[in-house]
Formats: C-alpha cells, structure tokens, sequence
C-alpha cells in the first residue's frame, strides 16, 4: 500500500480550497487509487475542527499539529513540524499546492529530507505504483515540460498548480492524530504585525471564475465595471500589471509573471493587450475571454472567444445578459 501525505494550507482556521484539490490528485499517484492510503496534515493553531472536512475530502488520516507558533506561517517552525510528521507518517509521496507557502514549505523540507521535489505540476504521471513524474508550464507557459524523478528517490515531493485536479467526493473514515509536542530552535523568526487585505474576495490563486482589467480602464473607479460583472459571475477582481503602475488597482490584484499566476475555469480579459508576462500567469485558464478594440492585440491568440469593441460598452452589456441568464 503506497502512504501519500498531504500538506494542507490553512489561513486564520479556514482551509484553502486547493487542499481538497491536492488529496484528490494523491489518488492518482498510482496507476490502481485503491492501494493508496492519503493521509493529511494541517499546522497551526486551535485547528482541531478541520479534520473533519478532509475526511470528507477522502483523507484516511488527519495529523493536526496545534501550537501557538504555528498560528502564522513561520518557515522554521512549519518545517521542523512538517518533518516531525513525516518521520512518524513515513509517507512515499508529499504533496501541496503551488502556493508561495507551498513552494517556501516544500523546498526547505525537500532540503532537509534529501527528497525529490518537482514543482507546479499541471498533470501526474505514474509507472505501475510509482510515481514517476508529472508535466509543468516552463517558460512563461510556452512549452509544457514533462518532468521526472531519479530512479533513486525515496521520497517523492511535489506542488500542484492550483485549479488543475478535479475535487473527488470520497468520504474516508479513519483516525485523527493530534501533535503538540513543542519545537525547538525556532526562535530567530518572529512577528511584530500581520496585516491583511479588507474585504472577503477570493484570492486570485483560488478563484474559479476571474474579470480582469488593464490600462484601458483609465481610472481606479472605472474597475467597478468589473466588479458589478463579477458579483453576477461569482467572480474575483484582478489587473494587469500596466493597471497596477498606472495606480489603478492594488498590486493584491495583478495577474502575471511578477504577479500571481491563477488557473480558473473562465478568464475574462478586459482591455488588456496580451503582454506576455501578462499571459504567463493566466493563459492555463480553461476558458479564456478577450474585450479589446485593437483586433490585432496579442491576447487574441490564446484566447477562446474574442470580442473587438470597447470595454465600456461590452462589459455592462454582458453583466446585463449575465444578469437576466443567471
């Protein structure tokens, strides 16, 4: 029976939706899921009520280790108690999603286990029980690169871009393994203060549905088209970079190379030429939607429906549809 242990990111006692995401592509780490036992891991503080959720997820065992240190993520102390867990675990597989705690996470614990780590993957490739490797964007997502482990490895890590494994709905009835043994020199990190964006928006790297704006808009109270189309479309708000130096929206909000790089199921691009570290963090998007009045703007070549016209007229003529078909 291959153990495959997954690392679950959680913020201020709520779980990241992408964990579900990464304990159901544990499951295919194997080319038969029933010889997979998955188990998960959660670190932080006052988190026991979590288990429960990822049980329903399809996760056998649950470790939670609760400390008070671990309430915020601290880079010493999440790695010292990743590692006390895998040592008791003893799994053959590691894997979270590609988030920026997920890839700090993964490649100082990779350094301490001397394990193999591939990252960003978009799809898993197995060889029997083994896994073998995976594929990954490289590039600016110019080529998808297939990417594999040495013959030697004996634990196998691996990030996940989010949005790329469908959710399983597989209930698992198992134990839950709750860890406070205290961890040791981890003292050199420390928080002053932590301060969070306002608001209750989806993050850009989560969302499944995202408007976004460029230059075009020419104001920051111009986003507000975007932000009525995305109340009707469940969406979240996000810029290109260019609307992000004009001052136009937040750098919280900025899609692309020196941005966030998202995965939805609909990206809808609006007055944004297409450069391309702008596409390098979107253009996986399942389903990608250009508004631009330049016929000849780059983002028309990877996009799946293209509209030429002015974004303010386009934009609350589809909100309007959307409206009245929602």
């Amino acid at each position: 029976m291959k153990k495959v242990l997954v690392f679950c990111e959680q913020r201020s006692g709520h779980l990241k939706s992408s964990a579900y995401e990464a304990i159901s592509a544990a499951y295919q780490t194997s080319s038969d899921p029933s010889q997979v036992e998955v188990a998960a891991c959660i670190l932080g503080h006052k988190i026991e009520t979590l288990s429960e959720n990822l049980q329903s997820k399809g996760a056998k065992t649950v470790f939670t280790y609760d400390l008070e240190v671990l309430n915020n993520y601290n880079p010493l102390a999440y790695t010292e108690a990743l590692s006390k867990i895998i040592d008791e675990y003893k799994p053959d597989v590691l894997l979270t999603i590609a988030s920026p705690m997920g890839r700090d996470l993964f490649a100082r614990v990779a350094a301490r286990k001397k394990a193999g780590l591939l990252t960003d993957l978009i799809s898993i490739h197995t060889e029997g029980d083994l896994l073998k490797g995976g594929t990954k964007p490289m590039y600016a997502g110019k080529v998808l690169a297939q990417v594999s482990y040495t013959k030697n490895c004996s634990l196998r890590m691996a990030t996940l871009r989010p949005n790329s494994f469908k959710v399983l709905d597989k209930k698992e009835q198992g134990q839950r393994v709750s860890i406070k043994s205290p961890l040791s020199n981890i003292t050199s990190i420390s928080f002053n203060t932590l301060s969070q964006s306002e608001g209750t928006k989806v993050d850009l790297t989560e969302a499944l549905r995202i408007v976004s704006g460029g230059r075009a808009l020419g104001s920051r109270e111009n986003f507000k088209i975007l932000e009525d189309c995305a109340k009707v479309l469940g969406a979240t708000v996000g810029a290109s970079r260019a609307a992000v130096d004009s001052g136009y929206a937040d750098h919280s909000m900025q899609v692309g190379q020196t941005g966030k790089t998202v995965n939805p199921t609909l990206y809808i691009a609006c007055g944004i030429s297409g450069a391309i570290q702008h596409m390098a963090g979107m253009k996986t998007a399942k389903t990608i939607v250009a508004i631009n009045t330049d016929r000849d703007a780059p983002i028309f070549t990877i996009a799946d429906y293209g509209i030429v016209g002015d974004l303010f007229e386009v934009v609350p003529l589809l909100t309007k549809k959307l409206q009245a078909i929602l």
